[in-house]
């Protein structure tokens, strides 16, 4: 039983090796410019728009809903940036230098078109109740 384990074990060591290493990094880099060109660089045609949502600009009381911009925005970012991406950016200053946080910041704005998308399909494919309440949504796929 044990050998079947470690063989088990050892296996998908190797798949996950060769999955998360070079053709994860094409993937999810790939898959950000792409959405970026497709979506015409959203995340810098609307950052403008972005910021005027925050501050509250178009908020209007009369409005159905049950969470503001803001509040909307600080639950996506307490989903998203925890423990670890702090951990991680001082890890990489530490084994990379100081040229890793350029590149991190690289990857960051091409990964806001990805996020961008999955928000959007989120917020698409919700379900909307009967009794107004709501299924699913980005807090469902945001984690």
């Amino acid at each position: 039983m044990d050998s079947w384990l470690a063989d088990l074990t050892s296996l998908t060591g190797k798949i996950a090796g060769e999955l998360w290493g070079i053709p994860a990094i094409v993937l999810l880099v790939g898959t950000g410019l792409y959405l970026t060109l497709r979506l015409r660089f959203i995340q810098f045609r609307s950052f403008k728009h972005a910021i005027a949502l925050i501050r509250g600009k178009y908020d209007k009381p009369t409005d159905e809903g049950e969470v503001s911009h803001f509040q909307a925005l600080s639950t996506a970012l307490s989903a998203t940036v925890g423990t670890g991406n702090i951990a991680g950016v001082a890890t990489a200053i530490a084994l990379g230098g100081p040229g890793a946080v350029f590149w991190m910041w690289i990857t960051a704005l091409v990964g806001m078109a990805s996020k961008y998308t999955s928000c959007t399909l989120a917020v698409k494919f919700r379900i909307v109740h009967e009794d107004g309440s709501i299924s699913g949504g980005p807090m469902y796929t945001l984690a």
